[in-house]
């Protein structure tokens, strides 16, 4: 398997570190992104702050429709991946 983070991955990594506002990600990932695709990693995310807090599988599955698999994912990404999610999910507790 090709390294996942080569040149390509970590200039799309730079573009993104260049956004400013909001409304900057909003258009540039409007444009990178499908709808779908979109609406998939905002709810992946939306798992992995629920899960962060302590919610239970069974309230984040109604509160935002996501599968169990989903979950459970999410909830192994968070607990044994690399704390991307847990950085993040930090500095926005601050």
């Amino acid at each position: 398997m090709p390294n996942l983070f080569d040149e390509n991955a970590k200039e799309l990594f730079s573009a993104i570190l260049t956004l400013e506002t909001i409304e900057d990600c909003e258009r540039f990932f409007t444009d990178l992104f499908t709808v779908k695709e979109i609406k998939e990693i905002s709810q992946r995310f939306e798992v992995a702050e629920l899960l962060y807090k302590g919610t239970v599988y069974a309230d984040i599955a109604e509160k935002t429709g996501a599968s169990t698999t989903t979950i459970s994912r999410v909830n192994r990404a968070l607990n044994y991946g690399e704390d991307g999610y847990k950085t993040v999910l930090k500095r926005l507790e601050k």
